[in-house]
Formats: C-alpha cells, structure tokens, sequence
C-alpha cells in the first residue's frame, strides 16, 4: 500500500516539456469534441444521410470514431514512455492492473453488445432510434459504463507501465467524460422527446 501511495503522490512530477503528453491530452480532448460535433450537425442538417444515407453515415462516423479511439491509445502509450518509471510490486503492476485494464474492456464490450453498432456510435443522431430505453447490463448497474470501462483502461496501462503520469492523464479522461455528457445527455433525450411527441400528435 505504501509503494502504490508512493506511486500516486509521484504523479505530481511530471516532465511537462515532453511534447507527447500535449499530444496525447489533444487526443482525449479531441474524440468526445468530434463525435458530438459531427453527431448533433447531423441531427440539425443531415449532411452525412443527404449523402449516403442514415446507416451509412452512422457506419463511417463509427469506424472514424473507432480508429480516432486506437490512434489516441497510441499516443498514450508514446506518453507513457517518455515520462519516468516507478516499479511498482507485482501484485499492483501485474495482477491489479490486468484485473483493472479487464473490468474497462469487459464494460466497454458488454456495453456495446447491449447497446448495438448504431446505438454505441449516435445512431439516434441520426434517426436510427431504440425503442425503448437499454436496461441490461452493464447499464442497470453503471449510467454510463462505457465511458468508466474507457477510463478504467487509462489507469490499468499506467499501473501496467508503471508510469505515474498515467494517473494524471486518467483524471483528465474521467473529466473529459463528465463535460461530455454534460452535452451528451440532454441533447440525446431532446431528440427521444421530440420522438415522443411527434409519436403522440401523429396518434391524435
């Protein structure tokens, strides 16, 4: 316990000139600011669906996002490297982390199951909307386990390589998450209300 709380309080010396770290913090800050940009243009001006229609646009600002989230995990790993290293025992740097790093991969994979391709990547965005709202797990445990499995993944490859600075950069995503929903949720239970009341004039 006191090695990891050794860990911890190391995070505070950070070599701030390595140009990575910037990088890798653009990164973070980029994918949430991407995918909501894109989406709510799409609901207001349907640019993607005028040209290819709903499930297509859907589908490549999927992949996009998907190959934005690898790119970004590699500029965390450079990151990590050029920041310095403080060994850490093998329960915490090996079977913790693992432990750590398989729970978020375990929330973002069962998320994605329950929620589908088009639910996953703002398909609502694009008019391709759920019936009723997801309720199996992982959501009838966490709100928004995605975005915790996502985070849970930064702090397992900072136990794993042993890089304090990892710990800083996984409270920039938690935050990053957390202003991003701030946007996120109100806007997706606008477009289900507007479902809602479209549903019920068209009924009356």
């Amino acid at each position: 316990m006191t090695k990891l709380l050794k860990f911890v309080l190391l995070a505070s010396y950070v070599d701030w000139t390595k140009g990575s770290l910037y990088v890798s913090l653009v990164s973070i800050t980029a994918s949430p600011l991407l995918w909501n940009v894109v989406a709510r243009n799409e609901y207001r001006n349907k640019t993607l669906t005028k040209r290819m229609g709903a499930r297509s646009g859907c589908t490549a600002l999927g992949v996009t996002i998907f190959v934005a989230g690898l790119y970004r995990e590699v500029l965390y790993k450079k990151a990590l490297h050029d920041q310095a290293q403080f060994h850490l025992p093998y329960g915490i740097q090996t079977v913790a982390a693992w432990i750590i790093f398989g729970i978020g991969n375990f929330l973002v994979f069962t998320s994605f199951v329950a929620l589908g391709f088009y639910g996953t990547y703002l398909g609502d965005h694009f008019g391709i909307l759920k019936e009723q709202r997801v309720t199996q797990f992982p959501f009838n445990v966490l709100d928004d386990p995605m975005y915790v499995g996502s985070t849970l993944c930064f702090v397992g490859a900072a136990l794993w390589y042993e890089r304090p600075v990892g710990l800083l950069v996984s409270l920039y995503v938690a935050f990053t998450y957390y202003v991003a929903l701030k946007f996120e949720k109100p806007f997706t239970n606008m477009i289900y209300e507007n479902r809602n009341r479209s549903a019920k004039s068209k009924h009356w």
